[in-house]
């Protein structure tokens, strides 16, 4: 049985190492939960179960999804990380720790450049201690006119810098990407992937995945890009399976009657995705 608190910084390892794309895929509910740990079964491939801060707010607090994700990843017959997604108060980040989530994403990337590197760099020191991963990034990712606005970049010679400065196990760069596409007609820079990968020297995290067709993901895992974040594109399979069923039968009442279809949808896809960028 896998322990989901040593699977993050071993699956991004081996990922990065083998030059694989590791899928990593955002839960709303616990059925997104269920069915992207059963796509994953059926790929027989690790996966990543996210958890975004605002995912936690919905739920009122981290603690109940955060508690279901990690007891679905300590069942599931392959490797499961949970992962705190864009963390942007500190004091989330000490809460997913002491639950047991040893990934996070801490997201200083509103604040001035300085003070993200000092807020990171504590929190690279408080997860660390507690054997915690930690991603983070430079600027504001996707659809918020911020660093991943499509025509945003991450300079390699700034990445570098972040990741020295503050010991960060993953990094999160602009190459293309943006939050909340509905659409897969975005395109990503393969050959900044490229210098990315070498200048910031450790994994890097691409955000904002939904927007990509299967030739651009590809690509960019190519390129040297190793985690790769999709939610928005599993949310509109999701809706639209629930909705068909709504739409067909408007007597239906029972969650389960719609929420079935729905959960075999993203199940199908993620089993899809995962062997797309396990190459």
């Amino acid at each position: 049985m896998i322990t989901p608190t040593a699977d993050r910084p071993r699956l991004v390892a081996e990922a990065h190492a083998a030059g694989r794309g590791l899928g990593a895929f955002n839960v709303v509910l616990l059925e997104h939960a269920e069915a992207i740990v059963a796509g994953a079964e059926r790929a027989e491939l690790p996966v990543v179960l996210q958890i975004s801060q605002n995912a936690a707010r919905y739920h009122g607090s981290l603690e109940p999804i955060a508690t279901a994700c990690l007891a679905l990843a300590r069942e599931a017959a392959v490797a499961v990380a949970v992962h705190l997604d864009h963390a942007e108060e500190v004091g989330l980040v000490h809460e997913a720790v002491a639950l047991g989530v040893r990934s996070v994403m801490f997201d200083g990337s509103a604040l001035p450049y300085e003070e993200n590197v000092a807020a990171t760099r504590d929190v690279v020191t408080h997860c660390h201690a507690r054997g915690t991963f930690v991603e983070a990034e430079l600027g504001e990712v996707g659809g918020k006119d911020g660093v991943h606005a499509p025509g945003a970049r991450t300079r390699p010679d700034e990445a570098a810098a972040f990741v020295a400065a503050t010991g960060v196990d993953a990094l999160a760069v602009a190459v293309g990407t943006s939050h909340a596409m509905t659409s897969r007609v975005a395109t990503v820079d393969r050959d900044l992937i490229a210098r990315l990968a070498q200048a910031a020297g450790v994994p890097l995290v691409l955000h904002g995945s939904s927007g990509l067709s299967d030739d651009e993901l590809a690509g960019a895992v190519a390129a040297g890009m190793t985690k790769i974040n999709i939610s928005t594109h599993l949310n509109g399979l999701f809706t639209a399976a629930a909705r068909e069923v709504l739409d067909a039968d408007r007597a239906v009442v029972d969650p389960r009657r719609y929420l079935t279809p729905a959960r075999a949808a993203v199940a199908a896809e993620v089993e899809r995705l995962l062997r797309l960028l396990a190459g």
